[in-house]
C-alpha cells in the first residue's frame, strides 16, 4: 500500500512514520510588545542535543499571526505531532493539499511556512550543517545585499498588550534620527544615500510614491505628484551619481494608468527595478505593464502562491521575481519557484522586512542558487529589532551577508519570547 496515500485515511495519520526524531510539541509566540505581526515558531522533537544543543526547529511568518498560529495548533498538529521531524517533503505535500481544498492562500500557507522553516532548521541541526549545504551550496561566498529604508519602527511596537500588526505595505513616515531610514529617505535622501555607500550597501530601495496614494489613491497622478515622488531619486543621483543601484517600491497601490506613469517617469533616474508598484491581481494586466514599460519591472512577494509565479514567468511579467519564503510555502516552496525562475532565466530577489528567519531562510536559498541576485535587508531591523528576537547578531560587511556557519537557518529564538504568562503564547503537545 502507498504509505503517502494511507496518511490520509485517518486520525493516526501522523504516527505512521517512525524513521527518525518526532515531533513532541508546537510552540507559537506573538511578540505583541516587540513586533506585533510576527509569529514565531518552535518544533520541539525528541531527538535529544546535538553539540550539546537541544534540537528545536525555529520558523516565523508575518501578518495576522494569530491567524496562523491557528492554523498550525487546530489544524497542523495532528498531522505533526508525533510524526517524523526529517519528513520534511512529505509533510509539506499532506498539508499543502489539504489547504489547498479551500484556498490555501492566507494564513494557512504562511503557517505552512513558518512549519517548513522551522522542519529545515531541525534537519540542518541534525546533519551539524547549514541548510544552504544540504540544498547543494555553495554557490557563492556571500550574499549580495541592498537597503530597504524602513526605520527601527517600521513593523514594531513598544505594548505588550495584543496590538494589530498594520495594513501591509503601510509605514510610519519616520522621525528624524539614527537608522530613521524612511524619514531620510524622503527628507535627507542624499545624506542617505553618501552613508550607504561608504557602508557598501549596493542598493537603496525607496517608497517615495507611498505618500502620493496616501493623499489620493493609485489610479491619477498629476505632474505634481510626479515631481513629489521623483524628487528624493532625483537628489541621490544629483549627489551621487551611479555609484549605488535605486529601486521604486509601489506595494502594489496603483492602477494600469497610473503605474504606467510612475514608470515613464522614473526611466529619468535609472532605477535597477520598479517593484510592485501595480497591483498584483491581474496577471495579464502585469504583463501588458511590462511590455510597455522602459525599465525593469520585479514583482512580487504579494503572489505568494507558486502557479502565480508560474503564470508571471510565462506571460513575460517580470524582470525579476521576488520571494518571501515565510509567505510562499517556506524554503521547499521558494527553491522550486527559484528554479522555476532560472529556467526563464529571470533573476530572484529575496524579501526580508518582516523577521529575522525569513531573511535567514532567503540567505540560505541565496547561498545555494545562482539565479539569486539580491537579498533585501532593511538596517534598522538588523541593528534595533532582530536582537532583540534571535540569539545571535546579523550584520552585513561591503554590502554583503556572510554564509551563515551554524548549523540549520543560523540562529534561535530568545528564549524569553516563550513565555506561558505572554497573551501571544500557545503550545500543543503530544
Amino acid at each position: 500500500m502507498n504509505r503517502y496515500l494511507d496518511l490520509a485515511s485517518g486520525p493516526t495519520q501522523t504516527h505512521a512514520y517512525r524513521q527518525g526524531p518526532r515531533v513532541t510539541s508546537l510552540e507559537t509566540a506573538i511578540p505583541h510588545d516587540v513586533m506585533p505581526g510576527l509569529m514565531a515558531l518552535r518544533i520541539h522533537t525528541d531527538a535529544g542535543a546535538v553539540a550539546g544543543v537541544p534540537v528545536i526547529g525555529h520558523g516565523e511568518t508575518y501578518y495576522i499571526p494569530t491567524a496562523a498560529a491557528a492554523v498550525i495548533h487546530d489544524f497542523f498538529s495532528p498531522r505533526l505531532l508525533g510524526s517524523d521531524v526529517s519528513a520534511i517533503e512529505s509533510h509539506w505535500r499532506f498539508l499543502y493539499e489539504r489547504i489547498t481544498a479551500f484556498g490555501g492562500v492566507g494564513a494557512e500557507l504562511r503557517a505552512l511556512s513558518a512549519v517548513d522553516l522551522a522542519l529545515w532548521d531541525i534537519a540542518g541541526q541534525l546533519a551539524e550543517r547549514p541548510i544552504w549545504r544540504l540544498l547543494g551550496g555553495p554557490v557563492r561566498d556571500a550574499v549580495p545585499v541592498y537597503n530597504s529604508c524602513g526605520g527601527p519602527f517600521y513593523g514594531r511596537s513598544n505594548r505588550r498588550t495584543p496590538a494589530a500588526s498594520g495594513w501591509p505595505g503601510h509605514g510610519d513616515p519616520g522621525q528624524p534620527g539614527p537608522l530613521e531610514d524612511n524619514w531620510a529617505s524622503s527628507n535627507q535622501p542624499g545624506d542617505l544615500a553618501e552613508e550607504l555607500i561608504a557602508l557598501g550597501y549596493r542598493g537603496m530601495k525607496l517608497w517615495s510614491f507611498d505618500g502620493v496614494y496616501r493623499r489620493q489613491g493609485g489610479h491619477y497622478l498629476t505632474q505634481h505628484d510626479i515631481d513629489e515622488g521623483l524628487r528624493p531619486f532625483r537628489q541621490i543621483r544629483e549627489r551621487v551619481g551611479d555609484n549605488i543601484e535605486l529601486m521604486l517600491d509601489g506595494h502594489g497601490f496603483f492602477s494600469l494608468a497610473a503605474a504606467r506613469q510612475i514608470a515613464t517617469a522614473m526611466q529619468e533616474v535609472r532605477p535597477l527595478w520598479l517593484e510592485d508598484v501595480l497591483r498584483p491581481d491581474s496577471i495579464a494586466t502585469m504583463a501588458a505593464f511590462r511590455a510597455h514599460s522602459p525599465v525593469p519591472i520585479a514583482v512580487s512577494e504579494m503572489l505568494t502562491m507558486a502557479d502565480g509565479y508560474r503564470q508571471v514567468l510565462e506571460s513575460a511579467a517580470a524582470d525579476y521575481i521576488m520571494i518571501d519564503p515565510t509567505w510562499v510555502g517556506g524554503i521547499s516552496a521558494t527553491r522550486r519557484i527559484a528554479e522555476l525562475a532560472q529556467v526563464h532565466n529571470v533573476p530572484t530577489l529575496m524579501h526580508d522586512c518582516t523577521g529575522p528567519m525569513t531573511l535567514l531562510a532567503g540567505i540560505q536559498i541565496a547561498a545555494s542558487n545562482t539565479g539569486v541576485a539580491f537579498q533585501e535587508t532593511v538596517r534598522a531591523h538588523l541593528t534595533t529589532l532582530y536582537p532583540l528576537l534571535i540569539d545571535r547578531p546579523l550584520s552585513i560587511t561591503a554590502g554583503e551577508f556572510a554564509l551563515p556557519q551554524a548549523s540549520g537557518l543560523g540562529a534561535r529564538w530568545q528564549e524569553p519570547l516563550f513565555d506561558p504568562a505572554h497573551p501571544g503564547y500557545r503550545i500543543s503537545s503530544i
